[in-house]
């Protein structure tokens, strides 16, 4: 009948993926919250996110209706582009523009935090600590924590346990030993993202 909520629960809107991109439309950071069944159908979702993010100017509203079959029609892409990236969260269309716009801004904030300055070789050489500070703020594509003071707080708490373990156990922390840049070592190109 008309009381009838239909298919859709109320509270279920859901962030479908968060996507990092570069300029030239490379993937930094992808996780999708709302399955899409192959690879090749995640690069394909990717590379239609940027297409139509990254052709609008910067003076463009950042939020518009996206276009992402593997979805449906009842997608928005809403993102910020910070220097040479662009942060894009695809959600269900009943999320707030404006919520989203601030959850990006806390996701960027807390990385800036935890890296002093975030940049684009942050993402590729420790893409572990990315996806951990992310989790932080999404589960399963609801949105846990907006307080910056919060995620700041269970990152720090994270990141002793891992330096308490790696003096249990020496030798095994060292980030070389991973296959993986020193981060003392690696040139940063200048702050500003």
């Amino acid at each position: 009948g008309p009381n009838s909520l239909g298919s859709k629960v109320v509270g279920a809107n859901m962030i479908k993926a968060v996507i990092v991109v570069n300029n030239h439309g490379k993937a930094r950071l992808v996780k999708f919250y709302q399955n899409v069944d192959s690879v090749s159908a995640q690069q394909s979702v990717i590379r239609r996110v940027f297409q139509q993010v990254g052709q609008r100017p910067d003076s463009f509203c950042n939020y518009l209706e996206g276009s992402v079959p593997e979805w449906g029609d009842d997608v928005k892409l809403i993102y910020r582009h910070y220097a040479t990236l662009y942060f894009v969260f695809a959600v269900d269309s009943q999320e707030s523009d404006l919520g989203i716009l601030d959850l990006i801004q806390v996701f960027v904030e807390a990385l800036d935090k935890c890296f002093e300055n975030v940049c684009e070789l942050d993402l590729i050489f420790h893409s572990d600590r990315v996806h951990y500070v992310l989790d932080e703020i999404i589960m399963a594509g609801m949105v846990l924590e907006t307080n910056i003071v919060n995620i700041l707080q269970a990152i720090n708490d994270q990141h002793r346990m891992h330096m308490a373990s790696n003096k249990a156990q020496p030798g095994t922390g060292n980030a070389v030993g991973r296959g993986r840049p020193s981060p003392h070592g690696a040139a940063r190109p200048p702050p500003g993202l």
